[in-house]
């Protein structure tokens, strides 16, 4: 901290000389001018913290860093969303962890005003999105350094390796199934999908330019219908997460039960079966995961998301097209009976938007995010579609909800694939709840706060009940579509459009 003081003062005392030297003062007018310039300073410092408690006093103040760490690589060598004290995290395991507390110091969301002066308003949009995770003080030393130096060297904008989302992830499994309920025509539901959530992914980069100091979702809808809508929002978000969750649970019963169908206890009157037993197993597997608070190293393994996408993907069509599965079948051309069905399916794959203001306020060049979501889209759009057609053309209506459970057990591809799909969600299951867990624990009385016995509790509780949601509705396909059509819907097609609107009614 005391580096980062000085090194203030430095920028700070040479953007003094570098003003005197262009309008050639003398020294009565320098102690003038700094005179008037820390009463201006003190002024609008004043009236900054006046605007502080719009935003940050509200429920959740976790979201940023949360879903930071669950979309994010942080890099080893630079400290976590800028905090020292959250560096030493790295070495934290469960009795360490789960004690330190969420408090200011380890929220800059929370610690942080949203809301900036008026002078920075006038700064380039470009900056200003990462001008907001400074605290005010080193604002003006960014505007020095922008000066001599470009984007990529301004020291806090630190690079970020965004995974895929688990939508993404898993929505490529049930393509083939979505190709099947819906027809070839359905098709066309999934372009139009993608074109409609590139537009709405626009609106929200609208809706946090529209404001200095709006960073996250939530902060969009505090915007747009005050704390009622943060709240209705965070929930959608959360809801919608958990849902995630319980999706792991049945993915990973059906994909092991495929691989061991065999398998069962029997104990005394007591019967479970494959389905049961390895939902079970998954949930005790995950649950020591979920305790932890530090969750960089899983972070790490789970950037490998892309890459496990892409093998199943080469997975399928090597078995169509090398191996002897071949392509059987022609096809529906609509099943109106089953389309809502897919319609969910469709939407679930396009269920990225909870990240997109993070990523947006995190970019070093924030003018290029049109560019990049379009390239996401486009790509993830054609990778769905040629999945859903190689899918459907093998397996024909015998298509399962996620084809790995199609593809013949004896190729090598297949148990790449399903063996892939299964060790996968271990590693996203814990960053996918955390986010939940940290909101829940917001709500934690103070004064029990430094007990970590709550935290155990509440994330095991959470745990649980994914087990219990997931034995009860064991239909993969049908909770993915329920999910689509629900919560991916509302948060990426309905809530963007409806803050745009209440936000820039005027200028829409």
């Amino acid at each position: 901290m005391k580096n980062s003081i000085s090194d203030q003062s430095f920028y700070l005392e040479s953007e003094d000389e570098d003003e005197d030297k262009e309008l050639g003062r003398d020294g009565q007018g320098e102690e003038d001018n700094n005179e008037s310039d820390s009463d201006n300073s003190l002024a609008d410092d004043n009236l900054q913290q006046s605007k502080t408690g719009l935003y940050n006093t509200s429920w959740p103040q976790s979201y940023r860093q949360s879903i930071d760490l669950y979309s994010s690589v942080p890099s080893p060598s630079l400290t976590f969303l800028g905090t020292p004290t959250l560096s030493r995290l790295g070495s934290s395991f469960l009795s360490s962890s789960l004690t330190r507390r969420y408090t200011p110091e380890y929220l800059p969301s929370a610690a942080k005003p949203l809301l900036y002066k008026p002078e920075e308003e006038q700064l380039p949009p470009q900056r200003r999105s990462s001008l907001s995770l400074l605290a005010p003080i080193t604002s003006r030393r960014s505007s020095v350094i922008r000066k001599d130096e470009k984007p990529s060297q301004v020291s806090h904008e630190l690079p970020m390796s965004r995974q895929s989302s688990f939508g993404q992830a898993v929505g490529i499994l049930s393509t083939p199934y979505a190709a099947k309920e819906g027809g070839w025509l359905g098709l066309i539901i999934l372009l139009i999908f993608a074109v409609l959530s590139f537009y709405t992914g626009m609106l929200l980069r609208y809706c946090l330019d529209s404001e200095p100091g709006l960073e996250t979702y939530p902060d969009i809808g505090q915007a747009a219908f005050g704390t009622t809508g943060r709240i209705f929002i965070s929930i959608i978000l959360y809801v919608e997460l958990y849902a995630c969750c319980v999706e792991y649970i049945i993915l990973e019963s059906d994909n092991l039960s495929s691989l061991f169908p065999n398998a069962h206890i029997s104990m005394g009157g007591f019967e479970m079966d494959s389905h049961h037993l390895f939902a079970l197993m998954t949930t005790l597997a995950v649950l020591p995961t979920v305790w932890l608070r530090d969750l960089s190293v899983l972070s790490y393994i789970s950037a490998g998301g892309v890459v496990a996408s892409v093998l199943v993907v080469f997975s399928l069509f090597w078995a169509g097209l090398v191996d002897d599965v071949g392509i059987h079948s022609k096809g529906t051309v609509l099943n109106l009976g089953t389309l809502p069905v897919a319609i969910g399916l469709y939407g679930y794959c396009y269920s990225g938007h909870a990240v997109f203001p993070n990523i947006y306020t995190s970019m070093a060049q924030p003018s290029r995010f049109p560019t990049v979501l379009l390239a996401c889209f486009s790509i993830c759009t054609l990778m769905y579609a040629g999945v859903a057609y190689m899918g459907y053309t093998m397996f024909g209506e015998s298509t399962e909800s996620q084809f790995t459970l199609n593809l013949p057990q004896d190729l090598a591809v297949s148990k790449v694939a399903v063996w892939t799909t299964v060790v996968n969600p271990f590693t996203k299951y814990a960053l996918t709840m955390s986010p939940v867990a940290m909101s829940l624990e917001e709500l934690i009385p103070s004064n029990h706060r430094k007990s970590h016995m709550y935290a155990i509790c509440i994330r095991t509780a959470l745990v649980i009940s994914t087990l219990l949601v997931g034995l009860a509705i064991p239909f993969f396909g049908l909770v993915m579509s329920l999910i689509g059509s629900l919560l991916t819907m509302l948060v990426t097609l309905i809530l963007p459009c409806a803050c745009f609107l209440s936000i820039l009614r005027g200028k829409a």
